[in-house]
């Protein structure tokens, strides 16, 4: 790109054009939204009900809503289990069908009627085998894989969101209320952040929800201190004493003026927050002071690999799905860091 071309952009086109000449930055997001994708359709391509199955002239959607086995001549009116022999033979007849997934598995079924003890070994009909309570590895771990994904990013958000409100009051501001509230953020600090876990972990019932809210209330505070210093910096510009001489109120300087200019180091952050977010949720489950044992987690993955160590087929694939996902973020968070360096043309 010539130097007038890059003179014509704004800063944010800019910043685009550097991080997409970073091609290992490129094709790693690409790679990280392609793998959101999938794990966000994860019932489309994983699941032990059938996409759409034909009996007798009738159409069925098991995937939406699971009828029960006495519409396919069972005797009981509970939800049919597709993987049973009786409904296996009623759908081999002529004239009925379903269509599958990819890969007929959900992250919680058990198949009941395997003839190989759990954990099993990878076969055609468990691509990467069982776990130890005989659930399809390749399901949990890409169920877990969501779980965690979209744990990081709600954790990413309202970390990222309370960092910039405290560093913003205190940058901008300065003075008395900078420094009373940094003698707070010292003491919140201080408290034991695991024992507090597992203080709650012991009262209430473990959740996706309970991990969010006690994560995020000590997760903005290393993120506040770069926000501090940016707003620290910009209040002292030519254009901010402009907009308070205009008469503008504290929060239009500081939504229009100050913070669009102090993001730099939020959107650098953004990436290994995630993957910090990622690693905290795995820790926590392994310790079991995670989520439920009914959702699929990576941690729970890690503990069971720990436990059957013969069992290669649990550690092995888990560990190469960690370590793909924090290198991906790792590769985003340096090309991001690389785009917005002003000093990099």
């Amino acid at each position: 790109m010539s130097t007038n071309a890059t003179q014509s952009l704004s800063p944010n086109q800019r910043a685009w054009a550097r991080f997409k000449r970073n091609r290992l930055g490129t094709w790693s997001l690409w790679i990280m939204l392609s793998l959101l994708l999938v794990s966000a359709l994860a019932e489309l391509v994983s699941n032990d009900r059938p996409l759409l199955a034909h009996y007798q002239g009738q159409t069925y959607v098991p995937m939406l809503s699971n009828p029960p086995e006495t519409q396919f001549g069972g005797d009981f009116s509970t939800p049919t289990d597709w993987k049973d022999p009786f409904i296996t033979e009623q759908f081999a007849k002529p004239g009925n069908w379903t269509l599958l997934t990819l890969n007929p598995h959900s992250a919680n079924s058990m198949d009941y009627f395997s003839k190989f003890p759990s954990p099993s070994a990878p076969s055609a009909q468990n691509w990467l085998g069982t776990d130890a309570n005989g659930r399809d590895m390749l399901a949990r771990l890409l169920y877990g894989f969501r779980v965690s994904l979209l744990f990081a990013l709600a954790l990413t958000a309202v970390g990222t969101a309370l960092g910039m409100a405290m560093g913003a009051l205190q940058g901008y501001f300065g003075g008395r209320t900078d420094l009373v509230t940094q003698r707070l953020i010292e003491i919140w600090s201080s408290i034991p952040e695991l024992y507090l876990l597992i203080i709650f972990a012991s009262i209430f019932e473990p959740s996706l929800l309970l991990l969010l809210v006690l994560l995020s209330v000590f997760g903005w505070i290393g993120l506040s201190d770069y926000v501090r210093a940016e707003f620290l910096r910009n209040r002292q510009l030519e254009f901010v004493k402009a907009a308070r001489a205009l008469g503008l109120s504290n929060a239009r300087i500081i939504w229009r003026h100050v913070l669009p200019n102090s993001l730099t180091p939020v959107i650098t952050f953004l990436p290994f927050r995630m993957s910090s977010a990622i690693l905290s949720l795995v820790a926590l489950d392994f310790l079991g002071l995670g989520v439920p044992a009914s959702v699929p987690s990576l941690g729970d993955l890690v503990r069971q690999g720990k436990a059957n160590l013969d069992a290669w087929w649990i550690i092995v694939p888990t560990f190469v799905v960690l370590v793909v996902s924090m290198l991906l973020l790792t590769f985003i968070g340096d090309a991001l860091r690389d785009a917005f360096d002003t000093r990099k043309s």
